[in-house]
């Protein structure tokens, strides 16, 4: 009987329990009228060691939360200094944060876990902040910080994740031998802060760390370096903060004491170097009658210098399986692709070289060996054609076939015009049909703008390269008075090596006048024997009240001259001037709206060059007038500019970055929607 009772006693009391826990569940999950929402940020209650602590000879630390928590994008944001050559183990676990350092503790060292803002509360993403954890192995804590910018050299983009670190004094060269002594890294404005330094003189370089060493070990990776030296400082400052009743009212304004470090401006400008190692890559034949050779960078002509004209900064080729009726000593026309010249397409003369399938090439070239220097080396090539010759003349066999089938259709159909007609006068007016296959013509492209700038041109190119061209057989005229007259001109070639297939005609051009372009058949003739059809086309140069001019003045002295260009509402380069007596002018400017940009041209070679560690060289320095100006039909304007008045970090407009910044982490304060759609005053905090 006691048994029994005993049994039923337990039974209530479990199921009693049970439906408490049921219902606790329940209410936390949400009530059904919608409960507070939590805007408490995590908080740290305990750490192992102690945040801060000193003497610290354990690897590995343990930092405890107020409530569940989790990290976002832990292996961008977390980074840990000293730089540890075995990525630590970082992990969190409900109401904690793991971190297992598996470098040993360098004694005398303060060690930073930066966080960056990567902790938030794990059910509503309520952000800590910006934590950073630090202990020391020695007797003592190193707090100075100092902070700043990476910017792309080429446009001042902000440089999002490169890692940034500090040198001593002495090691201000050493980025390619020595990882560094602090880091941190960029966040998506491109800003940095390395925290945990000693006193002392420094010098800071940045590096996009492809490999993990904490060091500039690969050409490929974009880096930063500098001789400027910093000795970190703080001094005690104020900043306001600002407490908000909503997301609207403002409910108090604070004096907010703290430690300013210094220096919290500098900027390092990030480039990739320009690739001089070279190595043959590869050979292709995607066309019968071309090959091409690319390699990995051109060669200058400094660089061959030693050589006493023995090399030349092209290959030499020899074919060594050429037919006897080929010469060898002119068998191509080589063009030089691209601006870097590290692409070169060769064009067959022969025809008979066209139609063979395999050729054998001996190249002789300068390379780049072990040591990394360049030194002739001879290579046989097998060049084969993508497309054999059989597969071409099939190819070639099917298209006369449908030339043939539509000639004798046309055939059938001018004798049945024929023999409706009883006129021999109409009869002789019926046109003949060709039966034979015509030749290939020549077809030039044209670029011919029929409303043209003042300061426009005319451009054409050709698919194969030329042998002839013939400028009798090319006309400009000009009307005035209703009258046409000949225009004179001045064409040249814009190729760089003898192909000849792209040119440029300039004329004085009239505003306001109408021109004929004009070209006679046979006026240009291919390697292969193909001529040119005519051409013919108008064109009307613009009156100068439709445009307007702008003179940019650059006060700075600086000795060098400066490039400046016209920028579109992207970014991309439209007009350049390089500036006269320290003035830029831009005539026969379309109205609209434009930025501007600027380049201290060093080398004199009109376009920006990127830096070059091993030779102590940095990037050419840019600039970005800040504001956007506008420019209207007849107006003439005149900008002063001077380039370092504003610091490179804010000079690029906004509108004009591409590298938005990541969207500042924030409490949502929904709490306070809640309070007014139920009429209800907020909970206290």
């Amino acid at each position: 009987m006691a048994k029994n009772a005993a049994k039923v006693f337990f039974t209530f009391h479990f199921s009693l329990f049970t439906l408490t826990v049921l219902l606790s569940g329940c209410a936390r999950m949400g009530s059904p009228d919608g409960g507070w929402y939590d805007e408490t940020p995590p908080r740290v209650i305990a750490s192992s060691p102690a945040d801060r602590g000193t003497d610290v000879t354990q690897n590995r630390v343990t930092i405890y939360f107020d409530e569940y928590i989790k990290m976002e994008n832990a292996q961008e944001k977390v980074v840990v200094s000293p730089p540890q050559m075995e990525t630590p183990d970082i992990k969190t676990l409900g109401k904690r944060i793991m971190i297992q350092l598996k470098d040993s503790l360098k004694p005398n060292t303060t060690y930073t876990i930066d966080f960056s803002d990567a902790i938030v509360d794990n059910n509503e993403g309520n952000p800590m902040g910006n934590y950073t954890f630090s202990f020391s192995t020695g007797d003592h804590i190193d707090t100075l910080e100092c902070s700043g910018y990476v910017l792309n050299a080429e446009d001042l983009e902000p440089v999002k994740g490169i890692l940034v670190g500090l040198y001593s004094k002495k090691d201000s060269l050493a980025a390619d031998t020595l990882p560094f002594l602090r880091v941190s890294r960029t966040d998506s404005r491109g800003r940095f802060v390395i925290r945990g330094i000693a006193p002392g003189t420094y010098t800071v370089g940045a590096v996009q760390d492809m490999d993990g060493d904490y060091r500039f070990s690969q050409r490929g990776e974009m880096m930063a370096f500098s001789h400027q030296e910093i000795s970190p400082s703080g001094f005690l400052d104020h900043r306001q903060d600002t407490l908000w009743a909503d997301e609207l009212h403002i409910k108090d304004i604070k004096r907010i004491p703290y430690i300013h470090y210094k220096p919290d401006d500098i900027v390092l400008r990030a480039f990739s170097h320009t690739q001089t190692d070279r190595f043959f890559l590869k050979a292709d034949r995607t066309d019968a009658d071309r090959f091409s050779l690319f390699f990995t960078a051109p060669v200058s002509i400094d660089s061959v210098a030693r050589f006493n004209g023995a090399a030349s900064t092209q290959p030499r080729l020899r074919l060594l399986n050429a037919p006897e009726s080929v010469d060898i000593t002119n068998w191509y026309v080589m063009e030089q692709y691209a601006s870097q010249g590290d692409t070169l397409t060769y064009w067959l003369r022969d025809t008979t070289l066209v139609n063979q399938d395999t050729l054998l090439v001996e190249m002789t070239t300068l390379q780049t060996d072990t040591t990394g220097t360049l030194r002739l080396a001879t290579d046989t090539l097998e060049v084969l054609a993508k497309t054999p010759l059989a597969k071409r003349l099939k190819k070639q066999e099917e298209a006369n076939k449908e030339w043939r089938k539509d000639m004798e259709k046309r055939l059938k159909e001018r004798e049945k015009m024929l023999a409706r007609i009883e006129s021999e006068e109409e009869r002789r007016m019926v046109p003949e049909v060709d039966t034979v296959m015509p030749m290939p013509r020549l077809t030039p492209k044209y670029d011919v703008k029929q409303s043209m700038d003042p300061d426009g041109s005319i451009r054409f190119s050709f698919p194969y390269p030329l042998a002839r061209m013939d400028t009798a057989a090319i006309h400009l005229y000009v009307e005035q008075d209703s009258m046409w007259f000949r225009a004179p001109y001045v064409i040249h070639t814009t190729d760089t090596l003898p192909t000849q297939r792209n040119w440029e005609l300039y004329s004085e051009w009239i505003p306001g006048a109408r021109y004929s372009f004009e070209v006679d058949t046979l006026a240009f003739e291919d390697i292969y024997g193909n001529t040119s059809v005519p051409y013919k086309t108008g064109i009307t140069i613009r009156e100068l009240n439709e445009y307007a001019s702008l003179f940019v003045n650059i006060t700075e002295t600086d000795t060098c001259d400066v490039v400046v260009e016209l920028l579109s509402a992207s970014d991309k380069p439209l007009r350049k001037a390089v500036t006269k007596n320290r003035t830029a002018e831009f005539y026969y400017v379309t109205p609209g709206k434009y930025f501007m940009r600027a380049f201290i041209d060093r080398n004199g070679n009109g376009t920006w060059d990127a830096g070059d560690y091993y030779n102590d060289i940095q990037p050419e320095e840019v600039y970005y007038y800040q504001e956007e100006i506008e420019c209207k039909a007849k107006w003439d304007y005149t900008k002063q500019w001077t380039l370092r008045s504003v610091p490179l970090f804010k000079q690029k407009p906004s509108s004009l970055v591409k590298a938005k910044a990541d969207k500042q982490k924030t409490i949502k304060h929904r709490n306070a929607d809640r309070a007014k759609e139920k009429g209800i005053p907020m909970p206290e905090k």
